[in-house]
């Protein structure tokens, strides 16, 4: 089904809104009729795009996983002739820039979903499932057991995020410098040790 610009632009306006309204009320409180009302529509022009509330979520989901996907692309084809622990390395540490220069993407990256959302973990998990299959050819590669390999995942992970955060509340200044030390701590997890 062909869209018309006008509809595109608006519903482009409404993923925006939204996102704006779950940073502001997160999913439970979420609402369709503010988000209407933050692009100066009416109620009823949301269900022109999105179906109900859940795939106006998932819509919003899928924006966040597109825009992390041509990042990752990027890198990949930056690094395509780079050994696997220099991939994944730069994936980690474009995926600390985007969380830093998307703090209203994080917010919701990192938003505690309730059970019964299981296509929005779905639709999440999307966002990381390039580096689990790096993760994957680097494990196999080196011969990493599934212990280490899962404490390892953990502790780059929260390398990636606390970083993130402490870029972004100025713990900790957002500089070459400081990059590299975080790309350094990473890489040193990728260690067998």
């Amino acid at each position: 089904m062909a869209h018309s610009a006008n509809q595109l632009k608006l519903q482009d306006q409404l993923i925006l809104a939204g996102i704006e309204e779950l940073n502001q009320n997160g999913i439970q409180r979420f609402s369709l009729r503010r988000v209407a009302n933050m692009c100066g529509v009416s109620c009823a022009a949301p269900y022109k795009h999105f179906k109900d509330k859940q795939s106006f979520i998932a819509a919003i989901l899928t924006y966040i996983d597109e825009k992390w996907e041509a990042r990752q692309t990027a890198v990949a084809k930056e690094f395509a002739a780079a050994p696997t622990r220099e991939k994944l390395l730069n994936v980690c540490m474009e995926y600390i820039r985007f969380l830093v220069e998307n703090p209203h993407l994080r917010s919701i990256i990192m938003f505690k979903l309730d059970v019964h959302d299981q296509e929005f973990s779905i639709l999440r998990g999307k966002l990381s499932k390039p580096t689990y299959v790096l993760v994957s050819q680097y494990c196999e590669e080196v011969g990493m057991t599934a212990d280490v390999r899962r404490r390892k995942t953990f502790v780059v992970r929260s390398l990636i995020y606390g970083a993130a955060l402490m870029f972004d509340n100025g713990e900790l200044a957002y500089t070459p410098e400081n990059l590299e030390f975080v790309a350094y701590s990473i890489d040193r997890e990728f260690d067998l040790d």
